[in-house]
């Protein structure tokens, strides 16, 4: 049985919250300053202050199958994804309803269950992963890849096939 995913815009947005990050990136990078690997030595350890990123993928993943079917608007996850992302997501939200229009359909709000996760770190500050996402006609692939800025996770590509 698929796993529900907790909502991304359910997660704590204080900005005291974002410094606290912020501030625990900054005191990690002064301590692994000592502690670089060569280009080709193996990756470094993951940042600690960044959550899971096979949970923000499964988040950003059930978001935007609802963006796809017409439920959720762009710009409510706007603070997790690039400008690229954005307008990417937005020309395929508007192809989206054009074709639901098209074929008159009703809108109602989807059932949408996540699915399997899979994550891979190609490098320190970058995960990719592969989310799969269910609906009750279909069941659809999101890749997402992460990269951190500012403390956080921030996809900086998003594809659903």
């Amino acid at each position: 049985m698929a796993e529900s995913a907790r909502r991304i815009d359910d997660e704590p947005h204080a900005q005291d919250v974002d410094e606290g990050l912020e501030r625990r990136r900054d005191e990690h990078a002064e301590h692994a300053g000592h502690d670089e690997q060569h280009e080709n030595g193996p990756p470094a350890a993951p940042s600690p202050a960044l959550p899971d990123p096979g949970e923000t993928a499964r988040s950003l993943a059930l978001c935007v199958a609802e963006i796809l079917t017409g439920a959720r608007e762009v710009e409510t996850i706007s603070r997790w994804i690039t400008e690229e992302v954005q307008r990417h997501l937005q020309h395929r939200a508007a192809l989206a309803a054009r074709a639901r229009s098209a074929a008159r359909r009703r809108r109602h709000r989807p059932v949408i269950h996540v699915g399997g996760v899979v994550v891979s770190r190609p490098r320190d500050g970058v995960a990719e992963a592969a989310v799969v996402v269910h609906t009750r006609s279909h069941a659809r692939a999101v890749a997402i890849r992460l990269e951190e800025r500012k403390g956080r996770w921030r996809a900086t590509a998003i594809g659903m096939l």
